[in-house]
């Protein structure tokens, strides 16, 4: 046993020669191997277990532990949100089946994220019209200047898809169904009856809040709340500070609360992504392909030639912008649900520099009334039906088309398959041949996640207009809101740190002293440097400072 002892020691001393072997009982340094040590057991079978220990520790867990650090250091959310992008379609592709059966797994992504909408906007929107000022009059004020930005921009998006329709004919040689099959074409022309300009108004306002909640009323909800903070501006000082206090409360476990979703994104957005491709596969390309690279060669123009200029006009960073709609875009295409990336929008809209008042109101108004790619897709959708029908349709006739479109499409994003829907409608006053829409609703889940992540970019750019318009862009109040989310940021990692030195200490009682008292000392200095740091981080001058580069002329 002493020779076993023996070897057991040069290995450990040739495994790890810049630590000395751990004597695991200094009472009996001298006694033989075989003598049995404090523990109940032999010395060399504490030297046999201290092998193994190092063994696993050099050979399996420390290179993992290292591999697992460089991932972590190397790719963030985004990275395996793009990983999963082409996995999910190559699954689709070549299993179709199995595609299928993993579908409610986006599903629950996108049931998740919902969960966040109405407690997020009523939360934030409360706080941001109510925690500034008591002046009631700029909501109007803001209000109005965001409808006539919508109205401008959704007419430029409408003129741009009839002039695409136009210029590559998509309907042309378009073999169209029977007409025995176009039961659920027929059923949306059926229900486009049913809107109307009270219909529209009463989705506005609710008869219940919690109705317009559940029934995802976006329009209903921004009202409630705005009427909710107008009320706060009115009541006594008191009661408004305790419901900010609740209010902001509320908007900032609902942001962890999406952060902590946001860990399941590549999942969810792979799985759907899978199903899509499963469901439609790669055939539909050959029938309605020159359908479908028209409504994405009209979203690209559209972003060139409008998004573009705008963020040059309005003096806003393009690489800036585009780094903060990362995330946003890629949930938005992925999942085909503008209301998945409305947290992660909301959220990185207030960190690029949009002040919360202006986020919390422009963003939500803009799911309802500045569908970019929504009115982009229906316009050329509808010349697509005439063309494919046959039908040579007069430019008055194309401006009328377009007018109807424009006055019917405000409030579709709270009414199921909306956009199909205002299309059926449009086409039956028109007599245009409905089989054509059939063909449409077939390919409607390929054209949807181009559309849907154009309309999110898009109320992304209003809210950064607006906040220029208003002059808060990056300016003293989103300034003060950053400060104070950087600093608690800050206090949650320390609170973090601590919790980790305390389970440490709870492992190794023999160093918890010195771990609480270095911990102690650590976050005393953390805490005293935040305000320093964020002061110099996001200073007036610095601020001063971005906005005269932003401001200089491209």
């Amino acid at each position: 046993m002493t020779k076993i002892s023996a070897f057991f020691d040069k290995v450990i001393a040739a495994t790890a020669p810049s630590k000395p072997p751990i004597n695991l009982d200094p009472e009996n340094e001298d006694n033989d191997a075989t003598t049995p040590t404090s523990n109940g057991y032999p010395q060399w079978a504490n030297k046999i277990g201290q092998f193994i220990y190092m063994l696993w520790d050099k050979c399996l867990w420390s290179p993992f532990s290292r591999t697992w650090a460089l991932l972590n250091r190397w790719t963030n959310l985004t990275f395996w949100i793009f990983a999963s992008i082409p996995i999910g379609v190559l699954v689709g592709y070549y299993q179709p089946e199995f595609a299928t059966e993993i579908q409610p797994l986006g599903t629950a992504f996108i049931r998740m994220i919902k969960i966040c909408v109405v407690p997020l906007i009523f939360s934030t929107l409360v706080v941001g019209i109510a925690g500034h000022g008591d002046d009631i009059s700029k909501i109007g004020k803001l209000a109005i200047k965001t409808i006539i930005y919508f109205e401008i921009i959704t007419t430029l998006a409408l003129a741009l898809g009839l002039i695409m329709a136009n210029l590559i004919k998509p309907g042309q040689g378009v073999e169209l169904p029977p007409e025995s099959d176009n039961g659920d074409a027929n059923d949306l022309a059926k229900k486009s009856g049913d809107i109307s300009w009270d219909g529209e108004m009463f989705l506005i306002i609710p008869e219940n809040f919690f109705a317009a909640a559940v029934e995802d009323q976006m329009l209903g909800i921004v009202f409630c709340a705005a009427m909710f903070a107008c009320a706060a501006i009115k009541a006594d000082a008191k009661s408004r500070e305790v419901m900010m206090t609740v209010c902001e409360s509320l908007s900032q476990v609902t942001f962890k609360m999406v952060a902590l979703i946001m860990n399941y994104a590549p999942i969810g957005i792979g799985a759907s992504l899978a199903s899509t491709v499963g469901a439609n596969g790669i055939g539909v390309l050959a029938n309605l392909g020159k359908l479908i690279g028209g409504v994405y060669a009209a979203l690209v123009i559209f972003f060139l030639a409008v998004f573009i200029p705008i963020l040059l006009i309005f003096r806003i960073p393009l690489g800036g912008f585009l780094r903060a709609m990362g995330q946003p875009w890629l949930i938005a295409f992925s999942t085909s649900s503008s209301e998945s990336a409305l947290p992660k929008a909301m959220e990185r809209m207030r960190e690029f520099g949009c002040p919360n008042a202006i986020v919390s109101f422009v963003i939500p108004t803009g799911y309802s009334f500045n569908l970019d790619g929504g009115t982009i897709y229906m316009s050329l959708g509808a010349i697509f039906c005439a063309q494919a029908g046959g039908i040579s349709l007069p430019i008055a006739t194309q401006l009328s088309i377009m007018g109807t479109l424009m006055l019917t499409s405000k409030g579709i994003a709270a009414v199921p398959r909306g956009s199909m829907i205002i299309m059926a409608g449009t086409i039956s006053q028109y007599n245009l041949p409905m089989a054509a829409l059939t063909m449409l609703m077939g390919v409607d889940a390929i054209l949807d996640m181009g559309r849907t992540s154009i309309n999110v970019m898009g109320n992304c750019l209003a809210c950064c207009v607006m906040s220029r318009i208003e002059g808060t862009f990056r300016g003293p109040v989103w300034r003060e809101e950053e400060i104070e989310r950087r600093r608690r940021a800050a206090l949650d990692d320390n609170e973090k740190s601590a919790a980790a030195a305390a389970a440490v200490g709870s492992i190794l009682p023999s160093t918890t002293h010195d771990l609480h008292h270095h911990q102690h000392n650590e976050k005393e200095i953390n805490e005293d440097k935040i305000d320093v740091i964020m002061h110099e981080t996001i200073s007036p001058a610095s601020s001063i400072k971005n906005n005269q580069e932003d401001h200089k002329a491209p």
